[in-house]
């Protein structure tokens, strides 16, 4: 369903698109979920960045701002017309829409779908905690690259959930915290485009 950019407030118990006409393609190459995103800029920065790659955005609540902010649109320029951008409730409600399972669903069976079912979207969260670079895997149409908070990132019991598929890393000199989050995001998600052969890309 399509409406207006609205808050989070107005999506209670729902997941709802916040896509804007002209509508992006219905078949993104793959998602970006970011998990209760706190600072504006990165959140438009990632806008601009999916409207360039034809990724779907997905903001999973409680954000930490108003999506009308003037800091979100100005660091998305003119691009939130031509992105994909979904607001969820929270955490739970943005990987059923897009895994299609539950995570109560996911921990009471664990078995393999069946034939002809059509597969689960894979999750791969980027922390770094984990030892598998992003480069090391064989990204897919359809995967979902998910990123926690600023300045936490991703907390045990989400790292934990059992419809993520696998945690990666993005490599960085030693004795450094982090990257900023739309930077990853950028770095991961044009990975994964190229690897898919940048699909509509010129």
């Amino acid at each position: 369903m399509s409406s207006q950019l609205s808050t989070p407030a107005s999506a209670a118990g729902r997941s709802s698109s916040l896509t804007t006409s002209p509508r992006p393609a219905a078949d993104p190459p793959f998602h970006i979920l970011f998990d209760q995103p706190q600072i504006p800029p990165n959140t438009g920065n990632a806008i601009r960045m999916c409207a360039g790659t034809g990724a779907a955005l997905h903001l999973a609540g409680p954000l930490g701002f108003n999506f009308e902010e003037k800091h979100v649109r100005r660091a998305g320029l003119d691009y939130h017309d031509l992105a994909e951008v979904q607001l969820h409730e929270d955490f739970e409600a943005a990987v059923a829409h897009l895994t299609g399972v539950s995570r109560q669903q996911a921990e009471l069976s664990r078995k393999p779908a069946a034939d002809g079912a059509p597969p689960q979207a894979r999750v791969f969260a980027f922390t770094t905690h984990a030892e598998t670079w992003f480069t090391d895997v064989d990204f897919r149409r359809g995967d979902v690259l998910l990123f926690g908070p600023e300045p936490t990132g991703l907390d045990e019991a989400t790292l934990a959930d059992p419809r993520i598929t696998a945690q990666l890393r993005i490599p960085m000199l030693p004795a450094r915290r982090s990257m900023n989050l739309s930077n990853a995001a950028a770095v991961a998600a044009y990975e994964a485009w190229r690897q898919l052969g940048f699909p509509g890309g010129q």
